[in-house]
């Protein structure tokens, strides 16, 4: 069963985010207080579990929002998933607008380890439905 982990807010971008109790999606903005948030593609970014405990295993201290992700989830396989799906996560629609991003600056996780697998294994949606995620709510691919 995929589900959501975690999720992660932060004020302006270019920050770790913090985990939270519950995270608001907004239609057509993103995540209510999150620097990300606005009307563009990349209203919510999403990072499973399962990539965090590749950086885990190279010996960094990394937990959720550690990436800048919003969600973090298990049990899906994020970047397999084609531009365009959609994602059901309690009331609240995703659409999948990219896989992966270009890293212009280095991030501290890179400096650390080498390496970072948000440009690679992270995806960014926009919100179609909105609704209150929180940790342990169940997602599909619809």
């Amino acid at each position: 069963m995929a589900q959501v982990e975690a999720v992660c807010i932060s004020e302006k971008k270019g920050e770790r985010k913090k985990p939270v109790a519950s995270v608001e999606l907004r239609e057509n903005h993103g995540i209510v207080g999150d620097g990300h948030a606005g009307d563009w593609h990349r209203q919510v970014s999403l990072l499973a579990t399962e990539s965090i405990d590749k950086m885990r295993a190279l010996g960094l201290d990394v937990s959720a929002g550690d990436f800048a992700e919003n969600i973090t989830t298990s049990g899906i396989d994020l970047v397999s998933l084609p531009i365009g799906s959609r994602l059901q996560i309690g009331e609240a629609l995703l659409e999948v607008t990219q896989i992966g991003k270009e890293c212009h600056t280095r991030c501290a996780i890179f400096y650390q380890a080498g390496d970072c697998v948000m440009p690679k294994e992270g995806i960014f949606a926009k919100v179609i439905t909105g609704g209150v995620v929180k940790p342990g709510d169940e997602m599909q691919s619809i």
